[in-house]
This record gives structure tokens, sequence and C-alpha cells, in this order.
């Protein structure tokens, strides 16, 4: 299977991505004359799709490692500046017509690109069970609001409508996505502009009784910077579609600024409100910031967010099975990932709370990501974003095969930043040995400095943009 891959699976005829009607394609390269759409739509797809509470929980997060408002402030702002590389990142997808996960082939080889998307389809269907149980909860309260509570039917219902909008619009695939998003953004961008104007003028800017150590400010970069480094394998699904004349400017500056305009908003939010409350239980702590009238409200805008971040988790997920080798249609795919989100969030909801433990071990896991977006990110540069695209679907037969499907450089690059980062790790479930002599710093991020700069040193003589003697 590794060794030839047989075309991508289509679901219909070509040319039909349209709102409202399944997506005909999957991970096979976007035909120039099916090319549509312009930079400014990722602006709308980032800026609706990280509208999530998430960032509200992250800001909170700052303040509860010893930040203070301004401090918080600062490092909320920095997390939201790394968008426009992780935008930046799609520019591969309008020069090649395909996923993040096909185009990492070229900088891991085909077999070695095959463990880190295994991976990272644990992470999207991770995240996306995390911000389904989120929504549920949201809904479920807001449904108690109303009247209607007690056994499991409330939050049975929740959760079968919070499965249903998260689906629906992930199966009819990249027209109806980029429209929900857009949709929804509208909508949630007025209720979290309220959020912030209730919650923001009590906020407490003093600086806090003592300075904050290497380890609160190296948590909360950790913190804040996650979020947007999970999205490094998958830019690309969402520029495929774009014409091949579609700039690196544009496609960077529209894709940046959404994501950076709702991330900063939202972890701003949750910074002004940690200085106000215990946001320990972070949705109850912000509901009893908020007038009474507004507090339905409020859990709607929950629910919205966990809805729009999914969308795209989900979404790319389905993509990602194709990478991983299954011949299946990008619709049937994401029946797969559809149906383990389903089991895990009935898991979480009505067997056992593993919601904490789930969150610790997708964390860990950047050990992992860090490094790996470090590699991607370096050998794009070094290729200057110029690839063989049918070489990247030709298996064994293409050059990026390298030795037996294996791309040294980019295997040796990963491995020494993952060492990195497991010795510098601080999360529930391992703490790296050289945490303690850095003075409790997490410096897991820097793994994708290290292994950038190893794969630079090894391959840059070797890699080169297709086209290139």
């Amino acid at each position: 299977m590794l060794g030839h891959e047989a075309a991508p699976t289509t679901d219909g005829p070509a040319g039909r991505d349209e709102v409202f009607q399944v997506e005909g394609h999957g991970i096979d390269p976007i035909p120039d004359a099916e090319r549509h759409g312009g930079a400014k739509d990722l602006f709308w797809l980032w800026f609706g799709s990280n509208l999530t509470f998430t960032y509200v929980i992250n800001g909170a997060l700052a303040v509860s490692f010893g930040l203070s408002f301004w401090q918080a402030t600062a490092v909320v702002v920095l997390g939201g500046l790394s968008f426009f590389a992780i935008s930046a990142a799609g520019l591969g997808g309008v020069r090649t017509g395909t996923a993040t996960l096909v185009i990492s082939r070229a900088a891991f080889g085909v077999r070695g690109n095959w463990p880190a998307g295994l991976l990272n389809w644990v992470v999207s269907i991770g995240y996306t069970i995390v911000n389904t149980v989120v929504g549920t909860l949201a809904l479920e309260a807001f449904l108690a609001d109303l009247g209607w509570s007690g056994g499991h039917l409330p939050r049975a219902l929740a959760l079968a409508v919070t499965l249903a909008l998260t689906f629906v619009v992930a199966l009819w695939g990249h027209a109806t996505v980029q429209w929900a998003e857009r949709w929804m953004a509208y909508v949630l961008a007025v209720g979290f502009a309220a959020l912030l104007a209730f919650v923001l003028p009590g906020a407490d800017t003093s600086a806090p009784a003592a300075a904050p150590g290497a380890s609160g400010w190296s948590l909360a970069l950790v913190v804040m910077l996650a979020g947007p480094f999970s999205y490094v394998p998958m830019p690309a699904d969402y520029t495929r579609y774009l014409p091949r004349t579609t700039s690196l400017k544009a496609l960077t500056w529209s894709g940046g600024l959404g994501g950076l305009v709702s991330s900063v908003a939202l972890g701003i939010a949750g910074v002004a409100a940690a200085t106000q409350a215990d946001l320990t239980d972070a949705v109850a702590g912000t509901e009893g910031l908020l007038p009474g009238w507004f507090q339905p409200l409020f859990l709607a805008l929950v629910l919205g967010g966990s809805v729009t971040n999914s969308i795209i988790t989900l979404y790319s997920s389905s993509l990602n099975l194709q990478v991983l080798g299954i011949p299946w249609s990008r619709a049937r795919a994401i029946l797969v990932s559809a149906a383990v989100t389903a089991a895990g969030s009935l898991g979480a909801l009505f067997l056992v709370d593993f919601t904490t433990s789930l969150l610790s071990f997708l964390s860990l896991l950047i050990i992992v990501f860090a490094p790996w977006g470090g590699v991607f990110l370096a050998d794009m540069v070094l290729r200057r974003c110029r690839y063989d695209s049918a070489a990247l679907h030709a298996g064994e037969h293409g050059a990026y095969w390298y030795r037996a499907g294996w791309h040294p450089a980019g295997i040796a690059a990963l491995l020494a930043g993952m060492l990195f980062s497991a010795l510098t790790c601080d999360s529930e479930l391992w703490t790296g040995p050289l945490v303690a002599p850095l003075g409790g710093a997490d410096l897991s991020l820097l793994g994708a400095v290290v292994a950038a700069a190893v794969h630079v040193l090894l391959a840059r003589r070797t890699v080169r943009p297709a086209g290139t003697a």
C-alpha cells in the first residue's frame, strides 16, 4: 500500500465544491480548472474556527501560572502572532493542490511520514472529543436554564445536537466548511465582543505580589503556542482550492490576521476574567461575571465556538485517513472519525470522566508535533515551497521515496527535536530531567527550533525546490 499509491478516491464528479453538496475531492490534486476563491476566505476560516472558548481558558491559565494582567496579555499576543506562520504554511496547498500531510512526505519520505500522520489523526480526534464534550455541557446547561434538567436525556440530546452540527458540515466538505465558518463567525464575533466588554472593565491590572518565575513564563508560552502549533499539519487542507496565482503575502496576512484577532480577543477575555474570579471551572467562573440576561447567550457562544473548531479538525481528519492509506473517499473516511468522536464523547459524558487525562495526553504529544512542525516548515523554506506534485502521490516510483520510503535528514532532525522536547517537557504525565536544572522552565516548544536547525544542517545541500538541478 505504501510502495505504490493508487489514485486517491474521490466522492463524486469533478468540479463539485459547492455549498451543501458533498465535496468531490479528497487528497487528490485539485486541477487548475476547479480552483476558486481568494486569500480573503482564509481570514474567515481562521477567524471563525478560533472563536472558541479554549482561548478564554488559555488566558486564565496564564494568570494561574503567576503572570500579571499585562504579562499574560503579552503572552496571548505572542501566541496570536504565530498564526502568521501557520497561514504562510498554506502556500504548499496553493502550489500542489493537495493536503498538508501529503506535502510533508517531501520532508520525511512516504513511509517516514506515516507515524506522525497516525498521531496527528489521534490528536485531531482527541481535540474534537474535548470540544464536543465542552459544547455538549454548555448546551445541557442552556437546557437547564430553560427548565429541562435531570436524568440522562437532556445530556444525550445535547450531545446529539453538537455532533450533528459538527458532522454534517464536515461531511459536506470544503465549500460548506468555508461557508459555515464565515457565517458562524459573524454571530460569534458579536457575542464574544459583548463578553469582552463585560469582563474587561473589571480586570485587575496591578502587578502580582511575587514576580513569576521561569516556570510560569514557560508554561504560559507553551499553553499559548501549543494551540496555533497544533494547526501546522492542516493549513494546506484549506488552501488547496485557491488559484495558483494566490500570493504568499496575501494568504499570510489574511489567515494570520484571522487567527490573531479571534485568539487574542478571547485570550484577553480569559486573562481579565481570571483576575476577578476563580476560573478552576472556566465556564462557570466566567458565567458568574456576566449579567443574568446574557448568561444563556454565553452558553450558546461556548457551544458555537466548540462546533466551529471541531468542524475543521474533523474535516482534516478525513483527509488524514486517506493519507494513511485507507482506500475510501473523503466522505466515507469521515464516518470513521465521526464514529470514534461519538464513542469517545459518550464515554467522557456517561461512563467515566477521562477528559482531564485526555488533555494531559494531548499536551504530552507536543514532544512529537513541535519537532515535526519544525522539520516541515524548515523543509518548506529550503524548497521555497516548490514540490513535484505528481511525486507526492507516486509512492516508491516518486522522488520522495528516498531510502526505502524514509528521508534520513528529516527523520534524524525529527528525532533530535523530540529528544530535546522530551528532556525539557513539564506535563502531568511526564517531566523531563532538564526541567529542574532549568528552574522549572518548560522548553519543549523549542524542540521545533532544534529540529529545524538539524534539518537545515543535514539537508541544505541535497534538498532543492522542484524543477531545479
